[in-house]
């Protein structure tokens, strides 16, 4: 068997003390948090936008740390900040 990582082992402490809660409309949640899901992936509106030749480059090169193409690192900053959910390294 394949040994947990500290993440998973606290995952299970907390379901194990009793600390998650059923839902009583799984249903009805998975059907509002897919509606979710579907709007929030949705990319209908195009930009454009002009950048230094460096922070393109620099762009990049952090989209390939990341393993995402440069312009979904873009959106996914973007909508972070916008979100209110952005914070700085």
């Amino acid at each position: 068997m394949k040994k947990l990582v500290k993440e998973e082992k606290d995952l299970l402490k907390s379901f194990e003390d009793g600390e998650w809660n059923s839902i009583k409309s799984v249903l009805k949640k998975k059907k509002e948090f897919a509606k979710i899901a579907k709007y929030t992936a949705a990319k209908n509106k195009r930009i454009n936008i002009r950048l230094s030749e460096k922070d393109l480059a620099n762009l990049k090169a952090k989209s390939l740390e990341e393993g995402l193409p440069y312009q979904t690192l873009v959106a996914s900053v973007i909508h972070r900040y916008v979100s209110g959910k952005f914070k700085e390294a």
